[in-house]
């Protein structure tokens, strides 16, 4: 399954790795997402993760990693881009 393909809001979501250290192990539901952020809700706090350096693992499949900066586009043209 291409990941880079699929809607992430509504997906459990936790972070393995970003620039940000008080971020990293952050798990949570995926609420919204723009060109360079993520938002997590964690914990009933929002958190909003920059794509650029973190890496993500999504509950898809028994969990999929992907590279924030390889998903640095808005929602609606990474589907676009991926077909």
């Amino acid at each position: 399954m291409r990941l880079t393909k699929h809607e992430f809001i509504g997906l459990q979501v936790a972070i393995v790795r970003a620039s940000d250290p008080s971020l990293i192990g952050v798990q949570g539901l995926v609420v919204d997402e723009t060109r360079n952020t993520v938002v997590v809700e964690a914990g009933g706090r929002e958190k909003r993760v920059p794509k650029q350096g973190s890496r993500f693992r999504f509950q898809i499949q028994g969990g999929l990693e992907v590279d924030g900066d390889e998903i640095m586009f808005r929602p609606e043209d990474r589907v676009k881009k991926a077909r």
